[in-house]
């Protein structure tokens, strides 16, 4: 009884310990160097879901704690990233308390929503606050693949959380 209780945390911890990991290792730069085009933002990816389907799982304090990290690896300045984050725990939980029943192609409009709005909020301080330059087609590539491959990470994490975590929806 007590090893399944180890195992349900660890399960339950594994979007965490995840995003911790994303935030971390700079995985979508060096998937940049290696396809040209090809960037994603996983971390929104996985923020967005985990706040809409099990918010339990990851709080508000982890995202943002996860954001100054992620600023800190990169070189951006502190707090763009963790602003960003919460802009899509917003929308999130904003759309995880108006909806009775969320299907995939709901998700993905109201992830394209909080995509946009954390976006411009991301760029418009990085462009005010930093030295740093970026491209509009960088911007758009990374959107494009980020929205692109939302329909499989969510299908992904919806195999996660009804096999090793379980099946209650929030």
């Amino acid at each position: 009884m007590a090893k399944t209780s180890i195992l349900n945390k660890i399960y339950n911890s594994g979007p965490l310990i995840l995003l911790y990991y994303l935030c971390i290792s700079e995985v979508d730069t060096n998937l940049e160097k290696i396809f040209e085009i090809f960037t994603l933002n996983f971390q929104i990816i996985l923020i967005y879901f985990w706040v809409l389907k099990r918010p339990e799982i990851m709080a508000n304090g982890h995202i943002f704690l996860a954001g100054l990290i992620n600023d800190v690896v990169m070189g951006f300045p502190l707090g763009i990233s963790s602003l960003s984050y919460l802009i899509i725990i917003f929308v999130g939980t904003y759309v995880r308390n108006k909806s009775v029943n969320t299907t995939i192609a709901s998700d993905w409009f109201t992830f394209f929503m909080a995509m946009i709005f954390s976006n411009i909020l991301f760029f418009s301080l990085l462009n005010n606050f930093s030295d740093l330059s970026f491209t509009y087609s960088k911007i758009g590539y990374n959107m494009f693949f980020t929205l692109f491959m939302f329909p499989v990470f969510w299908l992904l994490f919806n195999i996660y959380l009804m096999t090793l975590i379980g099946a209650r929806d929030a």
